[in-house]
């Protein structure tokens, strides 16, 4: 079995707010991926003390240990007993009912001998590719199906922030686990698997430079630098011809692949 990460902050001048940990025991039987992208907030108040890199390192660790030491609970309640201690950790500091209140996107991932188990919550993306090569996307596409006008909109999006008709993150309500994308697929139907926050996954979904199945050769061949480079690059590209595609030109950006053996 073969892993590898990445991640590459988006400005030099700001901390990078994805977290990502890869656990594999020494058996080398079974093992967890986690990815948070943090998701940062205005400039103003957020009811919270602390930063999102604060936040999204608290998440993580209790997902990384949760996952690991747990093989017999869900995911959904892994995750929803991650963001219970990570709350429970600045709830006398801090207003957690504020609406933007630290949060961040969630990418987990379990497998032992006999299955792979993930969860998906907002938009980064899990890829499963199969021993014919074929890769299925794993997305909670509910932040994409909103109108644009709504996202270009603060007061807008925070009104649908955790909220039914909108969309979901993992912020301070144990109970938005229940609203992630989940599921299991026979370990021998993956060949490798791949997490990307939407940083790293913008070299598909917003430049078009190739499809989820070119995607996973680019970060077998390279590696997930190699695949996060090349995403600077067309950010670079893009912003020379007078056009920044997003609100930010360069994105915290990170990326997972795990390899199984033959």
């Amino acid at each position: 079995m073969r892993s590898d990460v990445a991640t590459l902050p988006g400005s030099p001048e700001r901390p990078n707010e994805d977290w990502v940990a890869a656990a594999l025991p020494a058996s080398g039987r079974g093992g967890t991926v986690v990815l948070l992208d943090g998701v940062t907030p205005p400039a103003g108040d957020d009811g919270c003390v602390h930063t999102v890199p604060w936040f999204t390192a608290r998440l993580g660790g209790a997902l990384t240990e949760l996952s690991a030491s747990r093989p017999d609970v869900p995911l959904s309640e892994i995750l929803s007993s991650a963001i219970r201690r990570t709350a429970d950790a600045h709830r006398d500091t801090c207003d957690l009912s504020h609406v933007r209140t630290p949060q961040a996107t969630v990418v987990l991932v379990r497998w032992d001998d006999v299955s792979v188990e993930h969860l998906v919550l907002s938009d980064s993306v899990l890829l499963l590719e199969a021993p014919d090569g074929a890769v299925r996307a794993v997305l909670d596409d509910r932040l994409d199906r909103l109108p644009d006008e709504v996202l270009r909109s603060l007061e807008a999006t925070d009104r649908l922030r955790n909220r039914e008709g909108g969309f979901f993150t993992a912020a301070a309500d144990p109970a938005v686990a229940a609203r992630a994308v989940t599921g299991s697929t026979p370990r021998a139907r993956v060949r490798s698997l791949a997490a990307l926050t939407d940083g790293a996954s913008r070299w598909v979904d917003l430049f078009g430079a190739g499809d989820w199945t070119k995607c996973v050769g680019v970060l077998r061949e390279e590696g997930p630098l190699g695949l996060l480079r090349r995403v600077r690059a067309l950010e670079e590209a893009d912003a020379g011809a007078g056009g920044v595609r997003r609100w930010k030109r360069h994105d915290d950006a990170t990326a997972a692949l795990v390899e199984f053996p033959g």
